[in-house]
């Protein structure tokens, strides 16, 4: 099979290198899914760079990526092969995995690939995994949202403009934070206020823009930086729901702001959500698409031998949607 390979890290056009590797044998309860799409995330971004500490790859040969969508081509013992050629989404690909989806197929057990809806195309399936779950395990893994409030910090990334939409989807009064130049991108998705996110008087505006009540659940992609912030304008006992700190990573927390407020701090790694928690975001997501009230935008895609240029935009910012790998020519 075609694949993008690294086995060492650094630069993406240091070490990744476009090869044919063997595909992987089939095994109990697996399936081999053909590739359409494969997502790049900041995640497969930082992993392939070297994270603190790490000094070589997990795996002698790493094909990255976790997220894709594509066909099921053939199945492993113990799974019903009416599942040939059906169409799915992954999760996890890559995840304490050597082989990822930055390749032409990709096998793995069937749970992994779920089956993608009819009316939903192969590139929204491969931003489902870490954006769509992350957006939606961050939105509503506090339980029903109906009637509350939430804020959104980070309001114009992939897992932030998600985020806007389901959580406007599932009944909340949506409120953002974002750069100038995504204040009408962020609107259009459905948050009912859009704020500067440098503003200095942003609690204030916060406040304001929810009639001067606190928020019971607010979303955060810079935990480190905002922290203070979302501490002043958490309700008590509200959730904050944090999926990155990349700005901060050894944050300095105003402990007795949160514990007066008994605020429950929700740091979310999707890669290890529960089968049960995950289902139902599984089941979040395809409910939004189904009703129209989830759109996935996309910045970008590339070939697979461009997946240099990928990481290299993966890493530049300023994106507008998601960075894909085009996988079957």
């Amino acid at each position: 099979m075609r694949a993008i390979t690294y086995s060492k890290l650094g630069s993406a056009k240091d070490v990744l290198h476009s090869q044919n590797v063997n595909e992987v044998a089939l095994q109990l309860g697996e399936v081999r899914v053909a590739l359409h799409f494969s997502g790049v995330n900041p995640s497969d971004v930082k992993s392939r760079k070297g994270r603190a500490g790490l000094k070589r790859p997990a795996f002698d040969v790493v094909i990255p990526h976790s997220d894709g969508a594509g066909v099921i081509e053939a199945v492993g013992a113990g799974v019903d092969k009416a599942r040939i050629g059906e169409r799915v989404w992954i999760w996890n690909g890559q995840w304490q995995r050597a082989y990822g989806t930055a390749a032409s197929h990709i096998t793995l057990p069937a749970s992994m690939a779920v089956t993608l809806p009819d009316a939903v195309s192969f590139e929204t399936g491969a931003i489902l995994g870490i954006p769509g779950l992350t957006a939606a395990q961050a939105v509503f893994g506090g339980g029903d949202i109906t009637g509350q409030t939430v804020l959104i910090q980070g309001g114009a990334g992939t897992v932030g403009l998600l985020a806007v939409q389901l959580a406007k989807w599932g009944g909340a009064k949506v409120i953002a934070t974002c750069s100038v130049r995504d204040m009408e991108r962020v609107k259009a998705a459905g948050a009912d206020s859009v704020l500067d996110y440098s503003a200095a008087d942003l609690a204030p505006q916060i406040l304001s823009a929810n009639g001067g009540a606190l928020i019971p659940t607010v979303v955060e992609v810079e935990f480190g930086l905002n922290v203070a912030l979302d501490a002043e304008v958490i309700a008590p006992n509200g959730r904050l729901a944090v999926y990155g700190s990349a700005k901060s990573m050894e944050p300095k927390l105003p402990f007795m702001s949160l514990l007066f407020k008994a605020v429950t701090i929700d740091i979310i790694l999707i890669y290890l959500l529960p089968k049960f928690e995950r289902d139902v975001m599984i089941a979040k997501l395809h409910s939004a698409l189904d009703a129209d009230a989830l759109a996935c935008p996309v910045d970008c895609i590339y070939p697979l031998e461009d997946c240099v240029a990928a990481h290299e935009a993966a890493e530049a910012g300023g994106r507008v949607g998601a960075i894909l790998v085009k996988c079957n020519g």
